[in-house]
């Protein structure tokens, strides 16, 4: 799996999450149970994952989408 974007903002998550699926791509969303340790301030940035094989696919949804990407 490949890191497609990190964020702190839960809408960016969630609107690239629905991009994704739409787009039939799968993806994961890590260090979502963190805002359990940071008590919910939102300092800490969510990971959104997708497969190797998808990446590209994903790249160009988010870009597509103005949705900044980490390369």
């Amino acid at each position: 799996m490949k890191e497609l974007l990190r964020s702190n903002d839960p809408t960016i998550m969630a609107f690239a999450s629905a991009l994704l699926q739409g787009e039939d791509i799968d993806c994961f969303q890590m260090d979502v149970n963190m805002s359990i340790l940071e008590g919910g301030i939102g300092i800490f940035p969510r990971r959104m994952m997708v497969h190797d094989d998808d990446y590209d696919r994903a790249v160009r949804a988010m870009r597509d989408n103005d949705i900044p990407v980490g390369n």
